[in-house]
C-alpha cells in the first residue's frame, strides 16, 4: 500500500487495485473513505497512527459503493478502530453481507479488464461489518466543516459520492477514473446502468470542485470542477 499526502488535510491511499482516502479534521477526528480490499485494515490503521492520530480516532468509513476493493477492508478497520460504517440503504444490505449484490453489465471491452481486477483481489469470503449505517441523498456528515452524500447511482445502485463544499473537496468513488491511457476524466466503467452513471457524472460535474478524488487512477488537485465538465460535454 503505497501513502501519498494530497493536502495538509488529504492522504490517498493505494492498494494494488483501487484507492481510499484519509481526512483529517484533527488528531482526534479522522474520516477514512473506503477501506479497500479485503486485508487492508491494519495497514491502513497503521498509515493513520504514521499520520499522528490513535486508531481510535477514526471516526467512520464512509463507502462509496459495496464492491470488495472499496469495501473489503472496513470490518477489519471498524474492529481495530471502533469506527462507524457508513454506506447508501440500496448498497448497505451488500456491504453486510445479507444480499449478493449485483454483478456488472459488463461491455465487450471490459471482460478482460473485469477479470484482471479480479484476480489482484483476495480470493475467497472476508469479513464483513455486522453493523452498517444507511445514508441517503442529501445527508450531511460530521466531515470537513459539512461533507454533503450525493446519490449517484449506474456503477452500483447505491454508489455515493461525498462533497466537502467549504474546502471544494469531491470524493467520487467509482463514478468518474481516469483513463490509463491519457490521463483524461472518464467515466466510470464496469457499471450496472450506463445511463444512470451518465446522468450521475452530469450531477457531479455541475458541483463547485476544487479538489476531486476517484476510486481509480491520480486525484485533480486543482480545477477539476473544469475538467469534469469538459468530461461531460466530450459525451464519453
Amino acid at each position: 500500500m503505497d501513502v501519498v499526502e494530497l493536502l495538509p488535510r488529504l492522504v490517498m491511499l493505494r492498494f494494488p487495485v483501487g484507492q481510499a482516502y484519509v481526512w483529517r479534521d484533527g488528531a482526534n477526528a479522522v474520516t477514512l473513505v473506503d477501506a479497500g480490499p479485503a486485508g487492508s485494515g491494519a495497514r491502513i490503521v497503521e498509515a493513520v497512527t504514521a499520520l499522528g492520530a490513535r486508531p481510535g480516532a477514526v471516526r467512520r468509513v464512509v463507502l462509496t459503493h459495496f464492491h470488495e476493493d472499496h469495501a473489503g477492508g472496513a470490518a477489519e478497520v471498524a474492529a481495530l478502530t471502533g469506527a462507524e460504517v457508513l454506506a447508501h440503504r440500496l448498497d448497505a444490505p451488500h456491504v453486510r453481507g445479507d444480499a449478493p449484490g449485483p454483478p456488472p453489465a459488463l461491455e465487450d471491452w471490459e471482460g478482460p479488464l473485469h477479470r484482471r481486477a479480479l484476480s489482484l483481489l483476495p480470493p475467497g469470503e472476508y469479513e464483513r461489518p455486522s453493523t452498517v449505517t444507511e445514508l441517503s441523498d442529501g445527508d450531511v456528515l460530521d466531515v470537513g466543516g459539512g461533507g454533503h452524500v450525493l446519490h449517484v447511482p449506474g456503477h452500483t445502485h447505491g454508489s455515493i459520492a461525498l462533497h466537502l463544499p467549504d474546502t471544494g473537496v469531491l470524493f467520487t468513488g467509482d463514478t468518474v477514473a481516469v483513463s490509463p491511457v491519457d490521463g483524461t476524466l472518464i467515466p466510470g466503467v464496469f457499471n450496472l446502468d450506463r445511463r444512470q452513471l451518465l446522468a450521475s457524472c452530469a450531477r457531479l460535474a455541475a458541483l463547485d470542485t476544487e479538489t476531486a478524488c476517484f476510486g481509480h487512477g491520480d486525484p485533480v488537485l486543482t480545477g477539476a470542477g473544469g475538467r469534469l465538465r469538459a468530461m461531460v460535454r466530450a459525451g464519453t
